[in-house]
């Protein structure tokens, strides 16, 4: 069975920084997209960021210049620096690995079970 395993979600002000990471196992990065999608309560869910599987990056608008995605194929992990943090950046934040092309978070796609990422202004 396929495992995404998060960390490194918590609380924090508005302008501090986070760092997610997420790894892998029964699964090889470097065949697919690996990135990160967002849920808020009564919200749409976002795909924040994605490196595709030829190392390609994808950022959602709001968070381009703030965020940076990463991946080491040999530890199977991603990790998104989150930086300049703002309180709409507050939501539930999910490890995805699969074709996260499209901006749609797939249901068929791998996630994680989550971890929550809270900015007070």
């Amino acid at each position: 069975e396929v495992q995404l395993v998060e960390s490194g979600g918590g609380s924090v002000q508005a302008g501090g920084a986070l760092t997610l990471s997420c790894t892998a196992s029964r699964f090889t990065f470097d065949d697919s997209d690996t990135g990160w999608y967002r849920k808020v309560p009564g919200n749409e869910c976002e795909v924040v960021s994605y490196m595709d599987r030829n190392g390609r990056t994808y950022y959602l608008d709001s968070v381009k210049g703030r965020f940076t995605i990463s991946r080491d194929n040999n530890k199977n992990t991603v990790t998104l620096q989150m930086n300049s943090l703002k309180p709409e950046d507050t939501a539930v934040y999910y490890c995805a690995a699969g074709d996260l092309r499209g901006g749609i978070c797939r249901g068929d796609n791998y996630w994680g079970r989550g971890t929550q990422v809270t900015v007070s202004s």
